[in-house]
Order: structure tokens, then C-alpha cells, then sequence
């Protein structure tokens, strides 16, 4: 029985050995390397001027406020929590 697993086991691992693997060529990529700085080129001409917009017209100034009634309202705080009555 050992030898019925061996034989196999033999025949696989020459099998294995015997494959030819293909050989993987890496091209290297060029780099691009900059030169030297080049003369600075001639200036632009100036922008156009903006749109200024209107001048706004002054409002008259609105009415005061009524005065309130003698009405009161007074708040409660909350009860605080966790604290049962």
C-alpha cells in the first residue's frame, strides 16, 4: 500500500518539475526628467474694470413699537429628573 501512494506521489512531483515556467520581462518606463527653467514670458494686460452697481435709496426710518398690555407670564421651570412626587 505505500508503494501504491508512492509511485503516484513521484509521478506528480516530475510532473511538476518538468512544466516550463515562463520567464517575465519587466520593461522599465522612462522618466521624464524636467530641464531648466525657461525666460518668464511677457506680462498679460490688465482686467476690465467691474460693474459698480446703483447707489440705494434711503428709506425713511419705521414707526416705534407698540407698548404691550399688563398681561404677565411667568414660566415654571421643569421638575427635574429621576425625582418622582
Amino acid at each position: 500500500m505505500n508503494r501504491s501512494i508512492l509511485i503516484p506521489a513521484l509521478l506528480a512531483t516530475l510532473s511538476l518539475v518538468a512544466c516550463d515556467k515562463p520567464t517575465v520581462v519587466t520593461v522599465p518606463v522612462p522618466v521624464a526628467v524636467p530641464g531648466p527653467a525657461g525666460p518668464a514670458g511677457p506680462s498679460g494686460s490688465p482686467g476690465e474694470t467691474g460693474y459698480q452697481g446703483n447707489q440705494g435709496e434711503m428709506g425713511s426710518p419705521g414707526e416705534t413699537g407698540k407698548t404691550g398690555d399688563s398681561t404677565t407670564v411667568i414660566v415654571a421651570p421643569p421638575a427635574p429628573s429621576g425625582q418622582t412626587n
